[in-house]
């Protein structure tokens, strides 16, 4: 190895910067001894190893002049190895920088990951020496600079955002007329046929499951599957390189995914991240040593208090990362900041989102780390969303999280797959959900698009299977059924799986339409998951985290493209209207002088629904009055927010009933808008609808009625 200058360098900030002349590197580690500096070319090979002396509040640093992006390198870290004492340095594992921007290819499974030696009695306590590095993806020194061409934030209001919940691979992996070359990539999703999808559909903003470079879990790798979905980050701010078309050196992927992020702009559709700092890919104890672990396992993780050797698990995959550390805690907020400014995303989805809040053991919505985000100028000003739950004890935290943060709402979801099913309960929770759950958020003073309504999403069924599926198919996942959710709240019509029947065919299309309006006419944040506007199905499989095939990529060939066009419409007609895109909450209370509320709930019968008819769930039918007048809020030039009136009828009965349309005081005469009985959309006034007039609805169906004002 040749010779190589150095210079003292900079603490901050971590990770590797270049700044036209040279690279600073720097990297957190409080209790380590000694910090070398690793450097590779582009075929793997280490050409360097340099000694990091330089150390300024934990923080080793080195700059080398001359150094460009594309460098490769790594870090080895010396200090004690004492599992007991929550010590896991080992020196013979190269370790990839936390904040490097990208990584080259992905890790290659070996027994010399492993900080301790495979299949020694000891298990994790005895130490490996065996060289890990030709398996550790090599991190990458890169340039930061591109010409966005003005592009920034969309900041699409709340009220009117739809989220498409997407996965990179499986969205564009079989998009018709997409070159093969760039199928399953971020170059895929800018491709012009899939903004026409997206725009055709209607939703202005796709979550990305997630795409922060993550591992391929060893025992999936054994079994010939892989970690598919991606939850199991060993970095938070490199891309995923098997999402990338272009070279596997890193550098290309960051280019790549940038132009995505502009061209989605362009087309009017924000990209929220869907990102897991809850934990990481190294699992517990028996973990590999590829990252945090070697570099500081103290201070990285969460350790038991009373047996240091092991973690605080409250994410059900082996570990917890240590928020409650400052320096971890800023890890993260480097983390989102940077997607922010330099890949100008919109907003983030953070998996089990409980972990992060707990400070000790109990979550506390008041803590750190939601003090630090929420005073940070940037971060504040995005969309965050959290998945309100994790796996320890007190994790459900729905309703619970601050003012600013929109949750995954899974009392919506339970309550509307109950109500369509025909499961009895109170008609007043199946008020709640579709008028934006103000039961959970009302107190805490948020308003409705606190609430991101779901019925389906990534871990469960597709919707499709929902409708056609009692019981889990998951015995390609490896575990014989035992993973998943087992209690789906689904319903197949009587007969498991596919079917010929016409009848049954029918009536689980009607059901998915019926599923699919209630959530584009419900108050709050719609969220729909990709290809169920398709009739995509999974074949019964709930949990298809490992399966990187056709059982996940969605299948373009085979669509039904009356449900995507009835889906498109659903959306647009949310989209034109004031009424299902509030931005506050109903009052209950008359408005500008008559005599009707902004909101009216009916009986079948016509009649004002009664304290007793709320308790009673009864038949599963009612319908609600949504008026034009007094919606709170003024349009972007100050005017006052008009609309016409709507009656929306909901009838989960299983047969058909009679409604009575309200009295002349609620509007009319009405024009029959939409009926999940057939699917159909009808032309302004096709059929008319005079008040008091009785209207035969089919069972299990969804009716929309609209009154204009101007008329």
């Amino acid at each position: 190895m040749s010779d190589i200058t150095t210079w003292p360098g900079k603490p901050y900030p971590l990770g590797s910067i270049y700044d036209g002349k040279g690279v600073n590197f720097a990297l957190f580690s409080e209790n380590a001894t000694a910090v070398e500096l690793c450097l590779y070319d582009d075929n793997g090979e280490e050409t360097h190893r340099i000694p990091v002396t330089e150390r300024t509040h934990n923080q080793w640093h080195v700059y080398i002049p001359g150094l460009k992006p594309g460098q490769q390198y790594g870090y080895r870290v010396d200090g004690p190895y004492e599992p007991e004492n929550g010590h896991r340095f080992n020196p013979n594992k190269l370790c990839i920088d936390p904040y490097a921007k990208a990584l080259s290819g992905i890790e290659k499974w070996d027994d010399s990951l492993f900080g301790y030696k495979v299949g020694d009695s000891g298990k994790d306590l005895s130490f490996s020496e065996s060289d890990s590095a030709p398996y550790v993806p090599k991190s990458v020194v890169i340039d930061d600079q591109f010409d966005w061409h003005g592009d920034t934030q969309l900041k699409i209001p709340l009220n009117k955002t739809v989220i498409y919940e997407m996965h990179v691979k499986g969205f564009t992996k079989r998009f018709p007329g997409i070159p093969e070359e760039i199928r399953g990539t971020y170059a895929a999703l800018r491709h012009p046929d899939v903004i026409a999808y997206l725009k055709g559909l209607g939703v202005n903003a796709v979550e990305l499951m997630p795409i922060h470079h993550f591992i391929h879990d060893h025992h999936l790798v054994k079994q010939g599957l892989s970690n598919y979905w991606g939850y199991n980050s060993i970095n938070f701010f490199a891309p995923h390189p098997e999402y990338s078309a272009s070279s596997n050196t890193g550098v290309e992927q960051i280019y790549e995914f940038k132009n995505m992020v502009k061209s989605l702009h362009e087309a009017g559709i924000e990209v929220i991240l869907d990102v897991v700092y809850n934990h990481t890919g190294e699992g517990n104890e028996l973990g590999p040593t590829l990252c945090f672990r070697g570099i500081d396992n103290a201070a990285y993780y969460r350790l038991q208090k009373d047996d240091r050797r092991h973690y605080m698990d409250y994410t059900g995959t082996g570990n917890t990362l240590n928020t409650v550390h400052p320096t971890i805690l800023r890890l993260i907020m480097d983390s989102l900041r940077y997607w922010v400014t330099e890949m100008h995303v919109d907003g983030f989805r953070f998996d089990l989102a409980s972990a992060l809040a707990r400070e000790f053991s109990d979550v506390d919505k008041w803590g750190s780390f939601f003090d630090v985000l929420h005073q940070d100028p940037i971060l504040s000003q995005v969309k965050l969303i959290a998945e309100p739950w994790d796996v320890g004890e007190g994790g459900y935290q729905v309703g619970n999280f601050p003012q600013g943060w929109m949750e995954w709402n899974g009392h919506y979801r339970d309550v509307m797959r109950d109500f369509w099913r025909g499961e009895r309960q109170k008609l007043g929770d199946f008020a709640w959900r579709l008028t934006g759950s103000s039961d959970l958020y009302y107190d805490d003073w948020r308003r409705p698009v606190a609430s991101i309504n779901f019925i389906t999403a990534h871990d469960g069924f597709t919707m499709r299977d929902l409708v056609s599926y009692n019981e889990k198919h998951n015995m390609a996942n490896g575990e014989n059924n035992r993973d998943g959710e087992s209690h789906n709240r689904s319903w197949n019509f009587g007969v498991e799986g596919h079917t010929d029947d016409p009848e049954i065919n029918h009536q689980r299309k009607k059901q998915v339409r019926n599923f699919l309006s209630t959530l584009m006419l419900s108050q709050g944040i719609p969220m729909l998951l990709a290809g169920d506007e398709l009739g995509r199905t999974q074949h019964g499989n709930n949990n298809p985290y490992c399966q990187d095939n056709e059982t996940s990529w969605i299948d373009w060939e085979n669509t039904d493209k009356d449900l995507t066009e009835f889906t498109a419409q659903l959306i647009r007609l949310r989209m034109d209207h004031y009424v299902f895109t509030r931005k506050k909450w109903f009052k209950y209370k008359p408005v500008n002088g008559s005599k009707v509320k902004d909101i009216e709930w009916f009986r079948p019968d016509g009649n004002i629904m009664t304290i007793h008819d709320w308790e009673n769930g009864g038949d599963q039918a009612i319908g609600v009055y949504l008026s034009g007048d007094g919606i709170p809020g003024k349009t972007s030039d100050g005017k006052e927010l008009k609309d016409d009136d709507f009656y929306v009828i909901f009838n989960a009965h299983h047969e058909p009933l009679t409604f009575h349309i309200p009295p002349k005081d609620f509007g009319g005469p009405w024009n029959l808008v939409m009926n999940t009985e057939n699917g159909r959309f009808y032309d302004k006034d096709q059929e008319k609808l005079q008040p008091g007039d009785a209207l035969r609805v089919g069972e299990r169906s969804v009716v929309l009625l609209q009154s204009p004002r101007n008329q």
